[in-house]
């Protein structure tokens, strides 16, 4: 394999992705660029550090996170305008998708500075991928808002979309926000958590809003660090939540008996509870 060098063309400003949690995915073209360029604007110096002493890289850093970015943007964009190039990362993923950045890359695009992406890790990709809900269409609404009028109007906009709906969440609300979840798009509505992907304690679990609101609410671990929620769209056939096996077997029944009937049979051979396997067997109807 030829290896890629660096381009000596100064003046870059380079979107650099690093882990969500095992460094070991950190890309080799991400670690040459951090290597070369002259600047690293980092969200978190303090953790980012540590990121950078792992690999023995020793380029220089600046902070540029949601608190002085603004302030920030004139500094990198005096860098750049210099001849230097600059590397931007985030805490965790790819920069600016919910985390700083836009701005500044809207302003390099304003002034004709060349912006690279080098591309690598993203929770919102990697969770995607492993959440079993379609991801021919899907649509990413970053964080929630804060407050729980805000949220619920938020999640009331988005009740009707067919396409697999994907949030960021933090540990402090993650309760809150599926009980408001379940609450607007109904506890039925099939859903995926994603937990600290790629750390030690990965957690990946699938089920109806309502019945993932009370699994985490009665398990403290589940309610720690860093989640990506997936909900399946509205129509979806996953929405009865039943694994594949047991909503082909309700579908079924549900073609050749009455409703309560099939429901009945089924809780018999898989020894669900009947009244779930009704209100699926509603949907599936």
């Amino acid at each position: 394999m030829v290896k890629q060098t660096l381009s000596n063309t100064p003046g870059i400003l380079y979107i650099v992705a690093t882990p969500v949690g095992n460094m070991q995915d950190m890309g080799m073209r991400a670690l040459e660029v951090l290597q070369k360029v002259h600047r690293i604007a980092a969200e978190d110096t303090r953790h980012s550090g540590r990121l950078l002493q792992h690999y023995g890289i020793q380029t220089r850093m600046l902070a540029l996170h949601e608190h002085n970015e603004q302030q920030a943007i004139a500094g990198v964009l005096k860098l750049l305008q210099s001849g230097e190039s600059v590397a931007l990362i985030s805490d965790a993923g790819t920069p600016l998708i919910s985390d700083p950045g836009f701005p500044l890359v809207r302003a390099c695009r304003e002034q004709g500075i060349q912006v690279s992406p080098i591309p690598g890790p993203s929770a919102l990709i990697a969770a995607l991928s492993v959440s079993g809900l379609p991801t021919d269409r899907f649509r990413f609404e970053g964080f929630l808002p804060r407050t729980a009028v805000a949220r619920k109007n938020k999640l009331e906009s988005l009740n009707k979309d067919t396409a697999t709906l994907v949030f960021y969440e933090s540990s402090h609300r993650i309760v809150h926000t599926l009980d408001a979840l379940a609450e607007v798009f109904g506890s039925e509505r099939f859903a995926c958590v994603a937990r600290e992907l790629t750390k030690q304690y990965e957690d990946i679990f699938q089920g109806n809003l309502g019945d993932l609101a009370e699994l985490v609410r009665a398990n403290e671990n589940r309610r720690k660090g860093e989640f990506v929620l997936l909900v399946a769209g509205a129509g979806e056939k996953e929405q009865t939540g039943l694994p594949d096996e047991v909503q082909h077997l309700l579908q079924i029944l549900v073609a050749e008996l009455p409703l309560k009937q099939a429901a009945s049979i089924a809780a018999k051979v898989t020894g669900l509870k009947k009244n779930k396997l009704y209100q699926a067997g509603l949907k599936l109807r």
